[in-house]
């Protein structure tokens, strides 16, 4: 049974830093792509940061620059670095993961904004407020 547990959000003020892990199980972690996505009240989700099997990163023009996603496959977790943080990435964050062979970055980057991914975690709360 996959599971995928969030951990790390909480409230920060502009420009303050945050990094969220996704610990995850039921799963071989290191062949699966997986990802991040976020929700805020009355948006539509956004797929921010994704990375496949290989390694390979991709993230939304929202958050390049400022956000740095990985994963430790001995620990089965995945990574999400937020600097340099911005009210406007106040949102529910969700881990996401999809065994599907061969899937890149970039098409999780898509599939996870459409809600495609085949698991993800319940969510937790990142709000950046003074």
């Amino acid at each position: 049974q996959v599971q995928l547990v969030e951990s790390g959000g909480g409230s920060v003020p502009p420009g303050g830093s945050l990094r969220l892990s996704c610990k995850a199980s039921g799963y071989t972690f290191s062949s699966y792509c997986m990802g991040w996505f976020r929700q805020a009240p009355g948006k539509e989700r956004e797929g921010v940061a994704a990375i496949d099997s290989d390694g390979s990163t991709s993230y939304a023009d929202s958050v390049k620059g400022r956000f740095t996603i990985s994963k430790d496959n001995a620990k089965n977790t995945l990574y999400l670095q937020m600097n340099s943080l911005k009210p406007e990435d106040t949102a529910m964050y969700y881990c996401a993961a999809d065994p599907t062979p061969r899937m890149t970055a970039i098409q999780a980057l898509g599939i996870m904004t459409l809600g495609g991914m085949n698991y993800w975690g319940t969510g937790i709360l990142v709000t950046i407020s003074s």
